[in-house]
């Protein structure tokens, strides 16, 4: 029997109608984590019809870290002045700016990549597994898997969210352009730490970062 207090927590941790979270607990019989699934799903495919749509509005948000060690710029687009303005797109843009200090990407997709780059990683995985004794023939399929990695690593829309690692930083924003109704977009961003390129503990200020943002 699928209950008002079901619905009202599917409700709470997709943002979906009432009528769809009804409606997904129904199919996955009283489910909430397959519901939940089931709507981002539907999500996915919402956020695709509105990916054309032209984001010329927006938010640049800063973040600095306690200290004053790194700091964070990047501009998030939607659609509409309206939308820019909501506690929810604020707190979305907020999120993915202490996503950029914590992580420290290079580029925002994977698309960004340059063709150098990505041929320089290859040869480097591909000699690591030479060197791991595994057979040629299956290195190939090994680098692709690696590449994967990589990405999630250099990537900003493949990481995994700070607050919550099961879900990518783009399942986050693909969640809150279903719940919203508009496109979103990450445009750019620029990130500064303190003494970045000096012979300085820059990782430890990153692992700093991320401590912070996970209290």
């Amino acid at each position: 029997m699928i209950t008002a207090e079901m619905v009202k927590q599917l409700r709470e941790r997709t943002g979906a109608g009432m009528m769809d979270c009804k409606k997904a607990l129904t199919q996955m019989d009283g489910n909430i984590e397959k519901a939940v699934d089931f709507l981002r799903e539907k999500g996915l495919a919402a956020a695709a019809k509105k990916a054309s749509r032209v984001t010329a509005e927006g938010l640049v948000e800063s973040y600095i870290h306690a200290g004053g060690r790194i700091g964070v710029l990047v501009e998030v687009n939607c659609e509409t002045d309206f939308v820019a303005k909501t506690d929810d797109f604020k707190a979305l843009v907020k999120d993915i700016a202490m996503q950029i200090a914590a992580s420290n990407p290079t580029y925002i997709r994977r698309e960004e990549v340059p063709e150098a780059d990505l041929e320089h990683e290859r040869e480097v995985l591909r000699a690591q597994a030479l060197n791991e004794g595994k057979p040629a023939n299956i290195v190939e399929k090994m680098i692709g898997g690696r590449l994967e990695k990589y990405f999630k690593e250099v990537c900003l829309l493949e990481q995994p969210f700070i607050k919550d690692p099961d879900k990518t930083l783009n399942q986050l924003i693909t969640d809150r352009i279903a719940r919203i109704g508009e496109n979103i977009s990450v445009r750019r961003f620029t990130r500064y730490q303190l003494g970045e390129g000096l012979e300085k503990r820059a990782n430890d200020f990153a692992a700093e970062v991320m401590a912070a943002v996970q209290k």
